[in-house]
């Protein structure tokens, strides 16, 4: 079993610049992949920015250039510049997780992200 936090939400001007954290913990073999996926209020949730054990990144085509996310072992962080009030939202983190004989995702519980305008 494993449990997935996230840290690092709060509320911010346009321009701003907030950096979320997620830590992966608990028994595994190791993590595949890690995300950020956000849900605005009203829509469905989405991909924001992913990235694999081999390095490999994916980001929304709304984020690319104003948005980084990075690993170091167990923790993700997405770093978020030129923040937008359309970033408003609750941001997830992702990870799918290699338990010897299966692989299963988690999410975290989600974190709140305000961009005033």
């Amino acid at each position: 079993q494993a449990q997935v936090v996230e840290s690092g939400g709060g509320l911010v001007q346009t321009g701003g610049s907030l950096r979320l954290s997620c830590v992966a913990s608990g028994s595994m073999r190791g993590i595949n992949a890690m995300g950020w996926y956000r849900q605005a209020a009203g829509k469905q949730r989405e991909l924001v920015a992913r990235i694999t054990s081999g390095g490999s990144i994916n980001y929304a085509d709304s984020v690319k250039g104003r948005f980084t996310i990075s690993r170091d072992k167990n923790t993700v962080y997405l770093q978020m510049n030129s923040l937008k009030p359309e970033d408003t939202a609750l941001y997830y983190c992702y990870c799918n997780v290699d338990l010897w004989t299966t692989t299963r995702g988690y999410w975290g519980q989600g974190t709140q992200v305000t961009v005033s305008s």
